[in-house]
């Protein structure tokens, strides 16, 4: 329940007969937790979804589409807010996400479902963007970090929480009705933000930039398809792999020309002079790379190592998720009332690092009380870590760019996230090369695919250290009593 303390509206933000608080906060944060809960709820039911529709060799798409669909679509959903409102771009994408959903569970053929996907997943890019831009205008700057510290915790509950409810869900009812259960909550989210949300439009009028959206998802897009199928799928050297690294380079590079001379960019260029952005995008990116392989492996590690099932790994998690959840909101409480942000992130940095390293160590026949504590050190971590950084880059800049710069901070994390699932996926593949297929083979290599954890974490740690005093505080001219 949010508290008194947190219904107070932002400076400029009508309160009288406008926006009730509360009910706007649920519906953003329902939003949300479809977004990221449609990431991980599926993956439990593929088998499930290939047995009754064919398709095994392309089964995979069926995760992949949505991904690549609401990573590439993110950065666009800000500057789209700007012009026509919070609230009316939201709504658009929840009506395009619950669409998407009624139709995967109708679909009757693989490349149905993952066309379905796709268009989920182009709703989904605004689910987790919109109410991480419209929370930070809704509340004042002091109470920033205590609210976007619960959307660490939504996103934890639903990243790992996902298979749980998926297995739980297919196993009752079958697998449509992962998709079917959006429809009411979806609604709902709808409901609340229509009836609740009040936002003053703060962009101009002018022109969006499509063009500069096209090159900057074509980007993406050929950067995750480079991560997912460089050797696995295919070989480093092959045409397919150096077609996507070449289309990497000129749509990024052609993005950078568009944005230097767009009269409304997609991303103003601007934000790279702030020495404060210029370390917050790598690290969350980073960021968002570490959580992405733990939160795909760790479960798998419970399977292989303990012969638990989907269900059972999914609650095994909990010490993982609690930490997560409770670290989140507790540390943005604290940095709301102190506005010191800089200690907090080189403390989860630096905890990051040592629940790699004792991940690292994990034996066969180790204790899950010790495992258990060790997952539960890599959420406080995280839990310090997450939106944080993602504050620390909204009080960097003025309130004409926040929606752009929120965009993409979660954009760069999202795409992090992806980049580490893919990045993991392979070093597994590796450590895998030469051993016996089975459960005792990848309950030994994981360890080893987790002890890249703690160096990348230490680079993390030096990123953070390079954030300049001012994060501790809001920029000038907004709220910070």
């Amino acid at each position: 329940m949010v508290s008194a303390d947190l219904t107070q509206t932002a400076p400029g933000v009508p309160s009288k007969g406008g926006g009730k608080v509360p009910l706007a906060t649920a519906g953003l944060l329902i939003g949300m937790l479809l977004s990221v809960l449609d990431q991980t709820v599926v993956a439990i039911a593929l088998p499930d979804i290939a047995a009754q529709l064919g398709g095994m060799d392309a089964i995979g798409w069926v995760v992949t589409s949505y991904v690549l669909a609401s990573t590439a679509t993110g950065a666009l959903y800000g500057r789209l807010s700007d012009r026509y409102g919070r609230r009316t771009v939201f709504l658009v994408a929840v009506a395009v996400f619950v669409a998407g959903s009624a139709l995967c569970g109708l679909a009757q053929t693989m490349p149905q479902l993952i066309a379905f996907r796709t268009v989920q997943g182009i709703g989904a890019g605004a689910l987790f963007v919109l109410p991480t831009i419209a929370l930070s205008e809704l509340y004042p700057s002091r109470l920033r970090s205590r609210i976007q510290g619960f959307t660490g915790g939504v996103f934890a509950l639903a990243s790992v929480g996902g298979p749980l409810a998926g297995g739980g869900i297919t196993d009752a009812w079958g697998w449509r009705w992962i998709f079917y259960v959006n429809l009411p909550l979806g609604l709902l989210a709808m409901a609340l933000t229509a009836y609740a949300l009040r936002l003053p439009r703060t962009g101009r009028d002018g022109r969006i930039d499509l063009a500069g959206a096209v090159l900057i998802a074509g980007a993406t897009v050929s950067l995750l398809l480079v991560a997912e199928w460089g050797g696995r799928t295919y070989a480093w050297d092959s045409g397919v792999i150096l077609a996507l690294i070449a289309a990497l380079v000129v749509l990024g590079a052609l993005f950078v020309w568009r944005e230097r001379r767009a009269a409304n960019p997609l991303l103003p260029l601007r934000l790279f002079a702030d020495r404060t952005l210029r370390v917050a995008l790598p690290a969350t990116a980073l960021l968002g790379a570490l959580l992405g392989g733990s939160i795909v492996y760790l479960p798998t590690y419970l399977q292989a190592a303990y012969g638990m099932g989907a269900t059972q790994a999914g609650l095994a998690l909990n010490p993982y998720v609690l930490t997560f959840m409770a670290v989140s909101s507790v540390a943005g409480a604290r940095i709301g009332a102190g506005g010191r942000f800089k200690p907090y992130l080189l403390a989860g940095s630096l905890i990051a690092v040592l629940g790699f390293a004792l991940l690292s160590q994990l034996r066969p026949g180790t204790p899950y009380a010790l495992l258990a504590a060790e997952i539960g050190v890599l959420g406080i971590g995280f839990g310090l870590l997450m939106q944080n950084l993602v504050v620390v880059a909204q009080n960097a800049v003025s309130a004409a760019d926040l929606a752009a710069t929120t965009s993409a901070t979660v954009s760069v994390r999202g795409l992090g996230l992806s980049l580490g699932v893919a990045v993991f996926g392979s070093l597994l593949t590796r450590e895998l090369q030469g051993r016996v297929p089975g459960p005792r083979a990848t309950a030994d290599a994981i360890p080893e695919v987790l002890s890249w954890g703690a160096p990348a974490a230490l680079v993390l740690v030096a990123f953070l250290a390079l954030l300049p005093r001012s994060v501790n505080r809001p920029r000038s001219g907004e709220a910070a009593a």
